[in-house]
């Protein structure tokens, strides 16, 4: 019996253009060289919340001659991100029906804290949001998983875990959790009814 659903937050709650494409258009750095930064700089940030993020992307607009402080980035990043309404009127619908539903997210502190101030409707409408900077794993661990489940106290075979990431549905269907390769809101709300949720 399915008693969680589990969401991966960006892409699913939240869409968004891509950073790389963005910052090529706004400042005209090459898409390849911010993807290597951004890269590089999520490595870190995602684990350690003592280590600021805009470290890692001061030398690329010093480089280029821009002049932008932390809180200007920070605020460029986020703030092109918007909320995916109906995830939360699912999320309302599922637990009015006795499900818990939980955000999993890949995310570094400065980022999860604009989402906790800026989209307080997710939050209030979720049991719980677990961050890797919080909790100590990344999902392409596979411990992130078994982490998880102790945390929301369930059993693998009692969630459903979606995810835009291939790669992470796979490694919870190792565990047994039953995961779904996120595509669009309707092809979830299919999967559920299928499920029989």
């Amino acid at each position: 019996m399915i008693k969680a659903i589990i969401f991966d937050l960006n892409g699913v709650f939240l869409k968004s253009e891509y950073l790389t494409k963005r910052i090529e258009e706004k400042f005209n750095i090459p898409s390849d060289e911010s993807l290597t930064v951004l890269k590089e700089s999520l490595k870190e940030t995602r684990l350690n919340p003592k280590v600021k993020i805009f470290k890692y992307w001061r030398d690329l607009f010093e480089k280029y001659k821009i002049n932008i402080t932390e809180s200007e980035f920070l605020l460029f990043w986020f703030s092109g991100e918007s909320l995916v309404n109906d995830f939360v009127l699912l999320s309302q619908e599922l637990r009015e029906r006795g499900l818990e539903v939980y955000i999993f997210s890949n995310n570094f502190k400065e980022r999860t804290e604009y989402y906790r101030e800026n989209f307080k409707e997710i939050f209030d409408n979720v049991n719980g949001a677990f961050f890797s900077w919080e909790t100590g794993y990344v999902k392409s661990d596979p411990e992130a998983y078994t982490n998880l489940l102790n945390l929301i106290k369930v059993k693998p075979e009692e969630v459903i875990y979606f995810d835009d990431s291939k790669e992470n549905i796979e490694l919870a269907k190792s565990i047994g959790i039953k995961g779904y390769v996120y595509i669009d809101f309707e092809t979830t709300k299919d999967i559920l009814v299928k499920n029989s949720i």
